[in-house]
């Protein structure tokens, strides 16, 4: 069996495997296996200080008091526009991957984060125009896009049967950079330091990040940008169903990780070293268990067990609304807590469902063994940076949705009621697009395109 070879093209430099083929179990026993989960490992730490300069803002928040002259609806604002340019990105960040090779935008990728870190270093101090938090808040959002490009990496290197656990691991060890900004600002908040403390820590994270991963990652060759696959991906109508199922859980997830300092700061009159104690609770936990929603969904179906996570979120948010209009902040914590856990756990069996779902359209059409599997892989890696790119936009709603009811309302009720809408027409579509068995259902026999009804999707 031909072994990984990390000798670089003529026209190219780096390290590039020209041989990868990890559905052969013989090839993924012997070599592939090391190879991917090296690769893993650097990409976590890149897309975990990724999210943290992304997340910077919903920290650097809780630092701006009275002097700064920004009221709650400006900070709502201000996160958004982080959250909005972070979602925008991804889509660029995911072809770049083949484009330069996912190791060497790796490293690109830390490099840029450089940028918003040191222009917050530059700006954070009374007296800044709240325009000027905008454009360096706009920066910030290229942490963002670090998750595309991660993904769509790692996603080439491992085989299907492996894909919901190193996916969930990927993105859950990246997660977790929004909990551990907040605890590193939770300690220089109770340490009596400024803003600019947190950002000169991150500063040379971000450039030990850039190295390992010049260091120790590879490239993948056989890993190109297919124009005709994005369009493909595009005109697919998963593709968009999926993208609104990731709405429901990552948007979730990012969304409330920015806000939830700054409602319990304007709902329930927390100080900023009081928020900061309760806000990296519940990310954490959302991180850690994300890769227990992708092996759950390799186990049991995605779709299964993305069902019954939007079921349960539907009724966190349920009592969050009773918790709200109570002012009981024992309860409010605790069940924003719980939102958060599932939403880590409907990040990774959303992301398992996308490569499942092509591949089982690849098996309807006829095709079999590495030709479905190419057909797959094809597909889900050209939708991934799209349904990533409108799942945190997600994000956006949520703070955009707190900046209004507190607006209009005084309170975060009305953005939980809209909540709660949202997390019901989710969980209604994934029933009725990949569980529900609908009546007369095609035989074996019928053509792919009379199929199409009967895939196995809730397997996926």
């Amino acid at each position: 069996m031909t072994a990984p070879s990390t000798t670089p093209a003529p026209s190219r430099r780096g390290r590039w495997i020209e041989h990868w083929d990890p559905e052969d179990e013989t090839f993924w026993r012997t070599t592939g296996q090391r190879v991917a989960r090296r690769n893993l490992v650097f990409s976590v730490l890149s897309e975990h200080i990724g999210f943290s300069v992304w997340t910077l803002w919903s920290v650097l928040v809780l630092f701006m008091g009275p002097e700064y002259g920004l009221s709650p609806a400006d900070k709502f604002l201000l996160t958004s526009v982080v959250t909005l340019v972070g979602a925008a990105v991804r889509v660029p960040y995911t072809f770049a991957v083949a484009l330069f090779g996912g190791r060497n935008w790796t490293i690109i990728a830390a490099c840029l984060l450089l940028v918003p870190t040191v222009a917050a270093f530059a700006v954070m101090k009374p007296g800044t125009s709240f325009s000027t938090f905008l454009w360096v808040g706009l920066l910030a959002g290229v942490g963002g896009g670090n998750f595309a490009s991660s993904m769509t990496n790692i996603n080439a290197f491992f085989p299907l049967r492996k894909k919901g656990w190193a996916l969930g691991l990927n993105a859950g060890g990246g997660n977790i950079g929004v909990p551990v900004i907040q605890l590193a600002a939770l300690a220089i908040i109770g340490a009596n330091g400024g803003p600019r403390v947190l950002l000169g820590i991150y500063i040379p994270l971000i450039v030990v990040a850039a190295v390992l991963a010049a260091l120790f990652m590879d490239n993948i060759s056989s890993v190109r940008n297919d124009t005709g696959a994005a369009k493909d991906a595009a005109r697919e109508a998963h593709t968009w169903i999926m993208a609104l199922l990731y709405i429901g859980t990552f948007g979730s997830f990012i969304g409330y990780s920015f806000a939830f300092g700054q409602v319990l700061q304007n709902e329930f009159g927390r100080t900023p070293l009081q928020a900061a104690y309760l806000t990296f609770i519940g990310p954490l936990l959302g991180s850690l268990i994300r890769p227990v929603g992708g092996r759950l969904a390799d186990r049991y179906g995605g779709a299964r067990i993305t069902l019954w996570n939007f079921v349960a979120m539907a009724a966190a948010a349920a009592v969050l609304i009773v918790a709200d209009m109570r002012k009981s902040l024992p309860l409010f914590v605790s069940v924003f807590v719980v939102l958060f856990v599932l939403s880590g756990l409907g990040n990774g069996s959303t992301y398992k469902m996308i490569p499942g779902i092509f591949q089982a359209k690849a098996v309807a059409r006829g095709l079999g063994g590495e030709e479905a599997a190419a057909y797959g892989r094809r597909l889900s890696g050209a939708s991934m940076g799209l349904i990533g790119a409108v799942g945190a936009l997600g994000g956006v709603g949520i703070n955009l949705a707190f900046r209004q009811s507190f607006l209009a309302y005084g309170s975060g009720t009305g953005a939980f009621v809209a909540f709660l809408a949202f997390y019901g027409v989710a969980l209604v579509v994934t029933w009725a697009v990949y569980l529900r068995r609908p009546a007369g259902q095609p035989r074996a026999t019928a053509a792919p395109s009379e199929a199409e009804p009967r895939l196995g999707y809730a397997e996926v």
